[in-house]
């Protein structure tokens, strides 16, 4: 794609880059790794604490903040060219405040279709469409393989304390479709709060415990057990279900074999 670039982003805001950008800063953690899968080490001048894929960066790269807030000062001696943020994962002030200092380009994911759209368009964006679109197609034959899951009514919880859970309209949701997950919340929107009568009231096969944001861990299980007897409780990998960017590739194997586990753990339990 010729440059000048004009594109429009997820907050319908028109930026024109006039070359390919040469410092690049990421505010999302999982586009951090696609710019890395891109080949764009050299570009990448600064990322979030958060950025943990590739982990060399963080000792290699300047730390400008977290997802939610940035050391303004930094960014600006950093002097980017292109700033990657996300509508979900960094707040509107924040994103407003760096728009002063370089172009933003916002993104919004809610299925694995609009983050192929994403990582076409950062292709496009960083002079890397063909890598871009190798990954586009790496990541579609992966999905198409997947095999047709017999359906299993699952909770995903994100949360504790309290506990909650992901609506319909989330990416997490259009990843549990594609391993045959019934989100047993999916009449609900965004990451509502649940109680553990919520939680017993709809009778989940399995209910998934992720990994992050909050880090539940495999001592969680035993509550699990005792709260919903009768389910399956089973700690999963955040990442696979919530990564937009270039670990989807690595999504659909993990799906597979997550179905593989449930699918003994559901049989044993009967």
């Amino acid at each position: 794609m010729p440059f000048p670039l004009a594109v429009t982003d997820a907050r319908r805001h028109a930026l024109t880059l006039k070359t390919p950008p040469r410092r690049i800063v990421s505010l999302v953690p999982s586009q951090t790794e696609l710019l890395a899968d891109l080949g764009l080490d050299a570009e990448v001048i600064g990322l979030t604490r958060f950025c943990v894929h590739p982990m060399d960066w963080k000792h290699r790269k300047q730390i400008v903040g977290g997802t939610k807030q940035v050391n303004l000062e930094r960014m600006q001696a950093l002097a980017p060219d292109l700033i990657l943020a996300n509508l979900e994962e960094n707040t509107r002030a924040m994103v407003e405040a760096l728009d002063a200092l370089a172009p933003v380009y916002v993104t919004h994911v809610g299925t694995v279709p609009e983050a192929l759209s994403m990582i076409r368009t950062v292709g496009r964006l960083t002079a890397r469409e063909a890598e871009a679109q190798t990954l586009i197609d790496g990541i579609e034959a992966a999905f198409e393989a997947l095999p047709v899951f017999r359906p299993v009514r699952a909770a995903y919880l994100i949360w504790q304390d309290p506990y909650m859970t992901v609506g319909y309209d989330t990416f997490i949701h259009d990843v549990m479709t594609r391993a045959g997950l019934v989100n047993v919340f999916g009449n609900q929107t965004r990451y509502p709060e649940v109680t553990p009568g919520d939680l017993a009231a709809t009778r989940p096969d399995v209910v998934l415990l992720a990994s992050e944001p909050y880090p539940f861990q495999q001592t969680h299980l035993a509550v699990f057990r005792t709260l919903l007897p009768g389910t399956v409780p089973h700690r999963v990998d955040g990442e696979s279900f919530s990564w937009y960017g270039s670990r989807l590739l690595q999504t659909p194997a993990y799906l597979e074999t997550l179905r593989g586990h449930l699918d003994v753990a559901l049989a044993d339990l009967r």
